[in-house]
């Protein structure tokens, strides 16, 4: 046999190999959801549908300037939201992220107008208090054994009292419209050239990432997915982003709110994903006796869930006085609560915990939105929107409750 007759079958067989890599990555897929292992594709396959009926109905949903203003409206809610994945996982509930958020907004906008205080100054000690709260959520919690469901609800109501007390008589504070703040929140959009910049980025991390991967499992004597399929999945995604980018950028643009957004999922996801800590979030939300003899501070887990729900609430307190310029009564309340507990559940988080993603928040966020914005247009009225969020909440519950079982029953077969 010559030597190119011998390359030849070389390259059949590695074409081969590819071919069965990519045909075991596939039932492999398959596989995953038979066992309830869904991930993300409910709520993705929801997004799609909610899209395609309400752009029938009425095309300005897919407009560019109305998709801008509806990430523009995510990041809000969707940075709470960001901190109820994290007590989710842990099988807990905060029930006052909404108060806390507008508690946060009242004290931005009493100290930075009506006291004087510089602005990065009010925005600290609005950050501070949100720590504090989460704290006090702990202690109870860790110390005297009190259910997370009860202390934050009793936080609700208390948190609430001390926004309506600080904004006094006068119930509302307008925030500067000239300000960094405001401007933040309602105008300031990234150039075209950083957006599509930024959208190279999660494909050239899936690659290098997932190439580290490989060497890994291969150096173990562990099977690994074929190279094809990475750059495929790397493509495919940078293919959407650019697009999106593309979309966004023949509107306004993307917003700086929103990649900020973003940028606190991005993190949060390298911490669960990437540390010990995450690690042991998903160990003592699966089994918490199994994490304490495994020897995890179980406590101190606990802990940073609770202060990081809270914070990033106090955070979306802040951007939310940003959005609307102002500080009064009405922030946090409403369908706040609502809205960051669902978008995370919705998004694939568990509530039995164990179970979660940070990008949870930020797919849940926007199928809340997306429904919002499309009734909205449709000009037909809240309550119709109350009934259809509610709806699509039990959905995500229940093939969360169904996925459940089925991996519980994969398990003992």
């Amino acid at each position: 046999m010559s030597n190119k007759e011998a390359g030849a079958l070389d390259r059949g067989d590695v074409r081969v190999r590819h071919q069965e890599g990519m045909i075991d990555a596939f039932w492999s897929f398959v596989d995953r959801v038979r066992s309830g292992d869904l991930g993300m594709l409910p709520v993705v396959v929801g997004l799609v549908l909610i899209s395609i009926v309400f752009s029938s109905l009425n095309p300005v949903f897919l407009a560019p300037n109305n998709l801008v203003n509806l990430l523009f409206d995510c990041a809000t809610v969707g940075v709470i939201s960001l901190g109820i994945v994290c007590v989710l996982m842990l099988g807990e509930i905060d029930l006052s992220v909404g108060s806390m958020s507008g508690f946060a907004s009242a004290l931005v906008g009493v100290l930075w107008v009506n006291s004087g205080w510089p602005v990065v100054g009010a925005i600290l000690v609005a950050i501070a208090a949100g720590m504090a709260v989460g704290l006090l959520y702990a202690f109870l919690y860790n110390r005297l054994g009190m259910p997370s469901f009860i202390a934050s609800l009793s936080g609700l109501l208390a948190i609430l009292g001390m926004q309506l007390y600080i904004l006094g008589p006068t119930g509302s504070i307008n925030l500067p419209y000239a300000s960094p703040l405001v401007s933040f929140g309602q105008i300031l959009i990234m150039p075209a050239w950083l957006s599509h910049t930024l959208a190279l980025l999660p494909g050239l991390v899936l690659v290098v990432t997932g190439l580290a991967t490989m060497r890994h499992r291969r150096a173990a004597g562990l099977t690994a997915a074929p190279v094809t399929l990475l750059i495929v999945k790397a493509a495919a995604l940078t293919a959407l982003l650019e697009f999106g980018v593309y979309y966004l950028n023949l509107g306004r643009g993307v917003p700086w709110m929103f990649g900020f957004f973003v940028l606190l999922v991005v993190a949060l996801n390298y911490a669960l994903t990437r540390t010990k800590w995450g690690r042991s979030m998903f160990a003592v939300g699966g089994n918490r006796e199994a994490a304490r003899r495994s020897g995890i501070n179980v406590r101190r887990i606990y802990t940073s869930a609770f202060v990081l729900c809270s914070t990033l609430a106090a955070v979306g307190g802040i951007l939310s006085a940003s959005r609307l310029a102002t500080s009064s009564q009405q922030a946090g309340t409403g369908d706040v609560n609502l809205n960051a507990i669902a978008a995370a559940v919705i998004g694939g988080t568990s509530l039995f915990g164990g179970r979660g993603s940070a990008y949870s928040a930020l797919l849940g966020i926007i199928v809340i939105q997306a429904i919002s914005n499309g009734l909205t247009l449709l000009n037909l009225s809240s309550s119709l929107r109350y009934m259809i969020t509610g709806g699509v909440l039990a959905i995500a519950v229940i093939v969360d409750s169904l996925a459940r079982r089925s991996r519980v029953s994969h398990g003992r077969g």
